[in-house]
């Protein structure tokens, strides 16, 4: 009964017995319950230790050592709290011991570390899975979509509201498609952030730098030639296959992939009118830009230190920060390599 806080069932007895005959000594113990008085003292001091039991005070003249039991209530909680505590650094250690477990799988079975699914439906619940479980999606849309078409991903806008971070990269030609740019304005309204380029090498889903969805093998049936059915290359005709990738190098590889694209990539925005902009990537004349941020955009391009495009400027060094700082907003670039992108994007020094 009292295993639980560490209590043996020979130092329960004894302890129990104690508890009815409220004193005894050691040779009265080992007397009434049949055991070794060697033992019982062994006993007595373990019980002793653990408190739930004292000696007396007061001992008579030449006499044995006498003992009483503690309230077990007091003497209890504590063993149980500290039998609590162990059991949570069991569990802990248990976890430790399973991940590096996995993990040593992982290094000597390549199976677990990249798992292929094969058919649309089977793509398109794996993609819910990652997303219901993630704090952060990133997403490369090629055009054509494989297995979750843009007007199918309902849960992106619910995520959203529960605080999900979506970073999406679309292909332009996925873009003109009916009714992708209310979509995708509708997704940047919710939080998104969408950037677009020409073109993307692979599609490519990557949830909380943990796991990603790469499709291996999605052409049509009318996509494939008989030479390439003769060789088994299209076994299930018009059936997608991806790749779930997990922890290793290779899912280091695609996240560096995909911010690689991302800092290319020209930001989409929602205009006043509700319209998207930024559509068409052409570069656009700078004609609204001031003859001085002209200037100050050619020295950045230039590649001059702060330092001395203040100097030239005669203002202050904050002050031209401020203004790089501006000039970042206004292309949409959250670093100065992607503004330097965007001013010959936009031929804003024409």
């Amino acid at each position: 009964m009292l295993a639980a806080a560490g209590v043996g069932a020979a130092e329960e007895r004894v302890y129990r017995f104690l508890v009815g005959v409220r004193e005894a000594d050691a040779a009265g113990i080992a007397a009434q319950l049949g055991l070794d008085v060697t033992r019982v003292r062994r006993l007595l001091s373990s019980l002793h230790d653990k408190g739930l039991v004292g000696r007396t005070a007061e001992l008579p003249e030449g006499g044995p050592e006498r003992y009483v039991p503690m309230a077990p209530d007091a003497a209890l909680r504590p063993l149980l709290l500290r039998g609590h505590e162990a059991l949570e650094w069991a569990r802990r250690g248990v976890e430790q011991l399973a991940e590096e477990y996995r993990a040593g799988g992982r290094r000597h079975d390549a199976g677990q570390l990249v798992e292929v699914i094969t058919g649309a439906s089977v793509i398109r619940q794996r993609l819910r899975q990652m997303a219901y479980g993630a704090g952060e999606m990133r997403w490369l849309c090629k055009a054509r979509p494989v297995a979750l078409a843009a007007a199918e991903n309902d849960e992106e806008w619910e995520l959203l509201a529960r605080g999900v971070r979506y970073k999406t990269i679309y292909e332009r030609e996925l873009l003109e498609g009916p009714g992708m740019v209310d979509n995708v304005a509708r997704s940047i309204r919710a939080g998104e952030q969408a950037r677009a380029v020409g073109t993307l090498p692979v599609r490519l889903v990557v949830a909380d730098s943990a796991m990603a969805i790469c499709p291996l093998v999605y052409e049509s049936a009318e996509g494939v030639d008989a030479s390439d059915r003769a060789a088994g290359a299209a076994d299930r005709a018009g059936e997608p296959t991806a790749a779930v990738v997990h922890s290793s190098s290779l899912l280091d590889a695609l996240i560096a992939l995909f911010e690689s694209q991302w800092a290319a990539a020209t930001p989409l925005h929602v205009t006043d009118s509700g319209e998207l902009a930024d559509l068409d990537g052409s570069p656009r004349p700078a004609v609204h830009l001031a003859d001085d941020e002209r200037y100050l955009l050619s020295l950045i391009v230039a590649g001059v230190a702060d330092k001395a495009i203040a100097s030239q400027l005669w203002v202050s060094q904050r002050t031209v920060q401020r203004r790089i700082q501006a000039l970042m907003r206004r292309a949409g670039a959250l670093t100065r390599t992607q503004l330097v992108w965007q001013v010959a994007q936009r031929g804003w020094l024409g």
